[in-house]
């Protein structure tokens, strides 16, 4: 029996470096700002050669968002989640914000979701849901750290997990956007050490 299926032809091309060089270019130029043309000429492909392998420019585009919130955005978490002890841990994933939103190798700085996509929730279909989850599921992640200090008393039974998780990334954000506004390294490194007890005091946060 012959087999009809028709077999697709084999990319000639780096998918995920493509990827991230449409990302390089919606970053600089924003979705409306970015053409077909600029994309097609920094991912170093052809038009047709983008839509079989990646759709039309906005599902180009909700992939550079998938792609941002599962690897870039996730390296400072993995730091976090890895160091054993919870103050050097909070340090380190600070440390990781600031090194990426001053010396990133790809020469965009600051948070792609929070300078770029987010100006684009509710103008692109799709845009609101992913940076809500991208959110969440950050939340989640560095809650779960916490309450694992919880569980091992390092901190105490009513320490606010998802409180101190929100604001950490919080902080993330605003190092982010100072790194994109041009601050150094060194500048945003001076009083980390007070942002480390901010985040694990006891006492609840009032304003």
């Amino acid at each position: 029996m012959t087999d009809t299926k028709k077999i697709g032809r084999p990319r000639n091309f780096d998918y995920d470096a493509a990827l991230l060089k449409a990302m390089a270019v919606f970053w600089a130029k924003g979705f409306d700002g970015a053409s077909l043309r600029d994309l097609t000429k920094a991912m170093g492909i052809t038009g047709p050669s983008m839509y079989a392998a990646f759709g039309d420019k906005r599902e180009l585009y909700l992939k550079t968002i998938d792609r941002y919130a599962d690897v870039d955005g996730c390296a400072p978490v993995v730091a976090f989640e890895a160091e054993p002890d919870i103050r050097k841990a909070v340090r380190g994933f600070l440390e990781e914000v600031i090194l990426y939103a001053t010396e990133n190798d790809s020469g965009a700085k600051g948070c792609f979701l929070a300078s770029s996509v987010s100006t684009n929730i509710g103008q692109v279909e799709g845009v609101a849901e992913r940076v809500e989850k991208a959110i969440e599921d950050t939340d989640k992640r560095l809650a779960a750290r916490f309450d694992k200090e919880i569980e091992k008393g390092t901190l105490p039974p009513d320490f606010p997990s998802l409180d101190r998780a929100a604001l950490l990334y919080d902080m993330r954000q605003g190092y982010m956007f100072r790194g994109r506004a041009g601050w150094r390294a060194e500048v945003l490194l001076q009083g980390l050490d007070d942002r480390v007890e901010m985040i694990l005091a006891h006492k609840e946060l009032r304003t």
